[in-house]
């Protein structure tokens, strides 16, 4: 999923935050280390065949997530409350976009054990410092400089 790291990058240089529809889709939501660790659990433990759901329960809307983003965002900024918010812009929908995207993530659960080591909102913040941490890295790949090296041009 896009929306984090696009949004981090929109923030940190004042650049609209569009928002398909009302932002009423929902998304589960997992900090990238928990699934890494159930990628590993699944690895080490998992049964040879079996099929493994990886989800945090952690249903949000796109817009409950954006705002809880520019509030982090603000204050890792040093920016007033709220500023942020001001960049959220509601664009029209794409046609035959998911409404909801939900895993049931009982079975590696029971069966494993996994369960996320984080709630989802500290995860979400040592996220946004891992990109605020990297922002060179980040600006490569959104100006598409990457590409250049990769193509050979």
């Amino acid at each position: 999923e896009k929306l984090i790291p696009l949004f981090i990058n929109n923030i940190r240089n004042n650049k609209p935050l569009p928002v398909y529809g009302k932002g009423e889709n929902v998304r589960d939501w997992l900090w990238v280390i928990d699934h890494a660790r159930a990628i590993d659990v699944i690895y080490h433990n998992g049964k040879p065949g079996e099929t493994y759901n990886i989800g945090g329960n952690n249903e949000w809307t796109n817009i409950a997530l954006i705002r809880l983003l520019c509030s982090i965002m603000d204050r890792k900024l040093g920016r007033p409350e709220g500023e942020s918010g001001k960049l959220i812009t509601c664009v029209t929908d794409r046609a035959g976009h998911d409404f909801r995207y939900a895993i049931d993530s009982s079975k590696l659960q029971r069966e494993l054990g996994w369960t996320p080591s984080l709630q989802f909102e500290e995860g979400l913040e040592k996220t946004v410092d891992w990109y605020l941490e990297n922002s060179t890295w980040l600006d490569h790949i959104a100006s598409g400089e990457y590409l250049k090296r990769v193509t050979n041009e």
